[in-house]
């Protein structure tokens, strides 16, 4: 017994060694021939460097559609006009007059699980300050928008009831659109600025948004609806001030399908919708939304890089296939190292070892190059930078399946070589 603990020891010390020995002759191989170790890593570096990178965007693609529906609002429904139609053609959401001011009032009013219903009426226009002018887009709210949309204003103030009521030409802009017209460090608030030259004093500034796909939010002008349907649009539907949606916001997040209930119900009979007819508006739940949005960008995701790893393939084929050649061009040193005492496995492990060091260095260096492919792609597009920890494990995973796959016909080859038949080689 006494015996036994050192032998152990001395034999785990002794593999030890072979090991590192093994891999010290591995990477000295390697670097012996080193355009041939690079030209081999290549199918891998690109293999991993594209499912890092194809990963990482997908993510932060998602990560950015959650941080837009949050910033709406998880608990708010929007409400659109139907879609009108020219020539049998569909002009999109919002493009009839169908919802009024007057719909909105009767949900906040008659909608028990509704917290604050906002609506809204825009249209493109020119704004104009002095000699400067700026296409924008011009929004009518009203009193509920700051609740209901869960924001804030950084500078000046918001509309009174009172102003409201009196259609006052007042104005709060989008910081892009204060800084557009009087720069970041200018005080915007108490000058004036013209609208289809009607002129509107600017008491407020609101809060910087961000953008929602190609459409950046803060490139907005907000005056009171009531102002905005009278002197900018005129044309008020015949039972009411029409509107281009509304936000409804529910009292609980958990409520969102019993306010789309009764929203679509409300709706039908305020319309004198028959139970033939079809909706003459469109609800949007941000929350289906995202998550639909969200399993498309994960299989898209799963899909490309599915035909990603095809490279991986290709990659472990172009190690195989060097590590076979480097077989038949040391013949003659395997044969002298079986003569003086290596034995089967050593000779295994070592073309083993070989082919693993290729693929993950080639594995390594693609990583680096795939972050960094999605960091410039987060920057550049906008969106956050995600690199998730299960990735890089994958990655390494991934380089160390194809360096043992691609390297065991080689290195079985190897080791069964006869070493008096590998002598004689030439």
């Amino acid at each position: 017994m006494t015996m036994t603990l050192p032998r152990k020891i001395v034999a785990k010390r002794a593999q030890s060694v072979a090991a590192i020995e093994i891999l010290s002759m591995s990477i000295a191989a390697l670097w012996s021939n080193k355009l041939r170790t690079g030209l081999t890593m290549l199918g891998v570096i690109i293999g991993i460097s594209s499912v890092i990178a194809i990963t990482s965007v997908g993510q932060g693609v998602q990560k950015a559609t959650e941080q837009q529906i949050q910033a709406l609002g998880t608990d708010v429904l929007q409400v659109f006009p139907s879609a009108a139609r020219t020539g049998g053609i569909s002009q999109g959401l919002g493009s009839s007059s169908t919802l009024t001011w007057e719909d909105a009032k009767a949900i906040q009013a008659q909608s028990p699980v509704v917290q604050v219903v906002s609506a809204y009426l825009q249209r493109p226009g020119q704004v104009v300050h002095e000699q400067d002018n700026h296409s924008t887009n011009i929004v009518g709210i009203d009193m509920n928008y700051l609740e209901a949309r869960n924001t804030h204003l950084t500078q000046g103030r918001f509309f009174t009831q009172a102003e409201m009521d009196h259609a006052m030409p007042i104005a709060i802009l989008g910081s892009t659109v204060q800084e557009k017209l009087f720069g970041s460090d200018s005080n915007a608030i108490g000058q004036s600025l013209r609208i289809q030259g009607n002129s509107y004093e600017i008491i407020g500034v609101f809060e910087p948004k961000g953008s929602e796909g190609s459409i950046d939010r803060d490139d907005q002008v907000f005056i009171p609806l009531s102002n905005m349907s009278s002197r900018i649009v005129g044309n008020n539907a015949l039972n009411g001030v029409s509107v281009n949606g509304m936000y409804v916001k529910a009292s609980d997040q958990n409520q969102l399908k019993a306010v789309e209930f009764q929203v679509t119900n409300l709706l039908r009979l305020r319309h004198n919708l028959t139970a033939s007819q079809s909706d003459d508006f469109s609800i949007r739940n941000q929350t289906d939304v995202a998550k639909t949005f969200t399993t498309v960008v994960g299989l898209f995701t799963v899909m490309v890089v599915a035909i990603a790893s095809i490279s991986l393939v290709v990659g472990g084929i172009g190690i195989a296939n060097i590590m076979l050649v480097s077989v038949v061009e040391r013949t003659r040193e395997i044969g002298i190292r079986k003569a003086v005492g290596a034995t089967h496995s050593a000779i295994l492990y070592q073309f083993l070892a070989e082919s693993i060091v290729i693929s993950i260095a080639g594995g390594c260096i693609g990583m680096s190059i795939g972050v960094l492919t999605a960091l410039g792609a987060a920057i550049v597009l906008q969106f956050p930078f995600v690199i998730s920890g299960w990735s890089i494990v994958c990655g390494l995973g991934l380089s160390f399946i194809v360096g043992l796959l691609a390297g065991v016909i080689p290195a079985r080859n190897a080791a069964r070589l006869d070493p008096i038949m590998a002598l004689r080689s030439d």
